[in-house]
């Protein structure tokens, strides 16, 4: 089998090679998964170049995100069967309830991750994948749609009817935010640079869409579209806080789930104060949060956003293009396609 491996984090693309190993084989309460995909998100990239918030192991195999076929189990490894579709969680041993530090341990950082063609992994991590959906499709869920779900259901309320959920840019979690949103019935309003990504947006279900090229105070905008009230959750992927306070109805809920760049803007607390609103900072979810989703998305239906497939020799050029490409949908590597030239889905 062959695993790529990073020699350590802030080591770049120079730092990721190719090995042979042995095929290895499940212990007690563990099943061999032949990775058939894995995807990128914007953690990946923090890992690739240092800055990472979590420890990273040396040579490590990179990838939280990915989806197999088991082809062997161990002894105890109910109910995890020969031949399952799954997929693994990103922190293997937090199960449900609320994130604590004894679950800092993770997939691609301190511990290796699934950029391989086989992986062994403790049973009670891996969740089954929604029928409906491909390995390309199934890869791209553990990172950054169960974050989407967190943002929108963790607080155990969520969207409905009558409320508006404003989504940011055309990121992997926007993107799952957004189709969630509406198939929770939800009103969005979504923000994103540029008439064509805007027409995306709109084909995914947007009911409104602020180009913040054309109208940097995207904020007001929003009061403008809800009449003065406000959003009643935001799904903040930008780290623009100081804005999603101004953004927000009255006791709404602002879920934080990532920041880009490395500038800190002052979040005024006094505003934050005046608002009442709630503000959540969302370390992806749990294998429970996980199961929900992925009901969801088998009962309605749902197909993530694909960019791009790469096949598995040519995963230095996914991470650049998911690095420099500006991809709208996920980056995803394929275990099945390899030699193939990349793939466009539209």
């Amino acid at each position: 089998m062959l695993s790529y491996h990073l020699s350590h984090s802030g080591a770049g693309l120079s730092g990721l090679a190719v090995r042979e190993h042995d095929t290895p084989a499940p212990g007690p309460g563990q099943a061999l998964v032949a990775v058939r995909a894995t995807s990128l998100s914007y953690r990946e990239l923090m890992v690739l170049d240092g800055t990472y918030v979590l420890p990273v192991k040396p040579d490590v195999v990179p990838l939280s995100d990915g989806a197999g076929e088991v082809v062997a189990v161990g002894p105890g490894a109910d109910p995890v069967r020969v031949g399952d579709r799954v997929a693994a969680t990103l922190f293997p041993s937090w199960q449900d309830g609320p994130f604590a530090v004894e679950h800092l341990a993770q997939r691609g950082g301190s511990l290796d991750g699934l950029l391989t063609e086989f992986a062994v992994l403790d049973a009670h991590s891996l969740v089954a994948v929604p029928a409906h959906l491909s390995y390309e499709e199934a890869a791209t869920l553990p990172c950054v749609a169960v974050t989407a779900w967190n943002a929108l259901t963790g607080d155990g309320t969520g969207p409905g009817p009558g409320d508006t959920v404003v989504v940011q840019g055309s990121g992997g979690v926007s993107l799952f935010a957004l189709q969630f949103a509406k198939a929770l019935g939800a009103r969005v309003i979504a923000t994103t640079s540029g008439p064509a990504r805007a027409a995306r947006l709109r084909g995914l279900g947007a009911d409104d869409v602020v180009d913040y090229t054309a109208t940097p105070d995207w904020a007001a905008e929003v009061r403008a579209l809800t009449r003065g009230r406000g959003a009643d959750r935001i799904v903040d992927a930008a780290g623009l806080l100081h804005d999603s306070v101004r953004a927000i109805a009255l006791a709404g809920t602002i879920a934080c789930v990532g920041f880009v760049g490395n500038a800190a803007v002052p979040l005024d607390t006094a505003a934050l104060f005046a608002s009442g609103a709630t503000v959540r900072s969302i370390a992806v979810g749990s294998r429970a949060q996980f199961e929900a989703m992925n009901a969801f998305i088998g009962t309605r239906g749902l197909r993530p956003v694909i960019d791009r497939v790469f096949p598995f020799d040519a995963a230095r050029d996914a991470y650049r293009h998911y690095a420099t490409g500006r991809p709208f949908g996920k980056v995803v590597i394929s275990n099945s396609s390899a030699s193939a030239p990349p793939r466009v889905l539209r």
